[in-house]
């Protein structure tokens, strides 16, 4: 029940942060075609969401152990790099989510970031 709840957080941050930043597009779900644009949208973004948790899951441990030099020299300031990095193969995996360039993944991973830490503070609030 919590990684649903961890989900549906994930797809509200998806979606307040695409409307913040102008490179991002959410819409156009390939699963919907209804006559709702909310409900087409939450799709998408929850879909978004879906993705970005298999591939944090899956694929970043895998690029964080190649990139480790890199990673060391850097100070951890690479793992910006791949976390733009797994947003672009997101946007080429979820039709309907589109990302302009690395420089709009770069900055929508870091809103991305601290819109879930805000919006998680409130689920934790909830909890106790």
């Amino acid at each position: 029940m919590n990684f649903i709840i961890k989900l549906f957080v994930s797809a509200v941050a998806v979606l307040i942060t695409a409307y913040f930043l102008d490179g991002v597009t959410i819409g156009n779900n390939q699963f919907y075609s209804g006559d709702s644009v909310e409900f087409n949208r939450f799709t998408t973004a929850l879909l978004v969401a879906i993705v970005l948790a298999f591939l944090n899951t899956i694929v970043k441990p895998i690029l964080t152990i190649l990139s480790l030099p890199i990673t060391f020299f850097t100070l951890g300031l690479f793992l910006l790099v791949i976390n733009a990095i797994i947003i672009l193969f997101a946007d080429k995996l979820v039709d309907g989510f589109k990302v302009d360039g690395f420089w709009t993944a770069l900055w929508f991973s870091l809103v991305l970031s601290l819109v879930t830490s805000f919006l998680n503070l409130f689920n934790k609030k909830e909890e106790k």
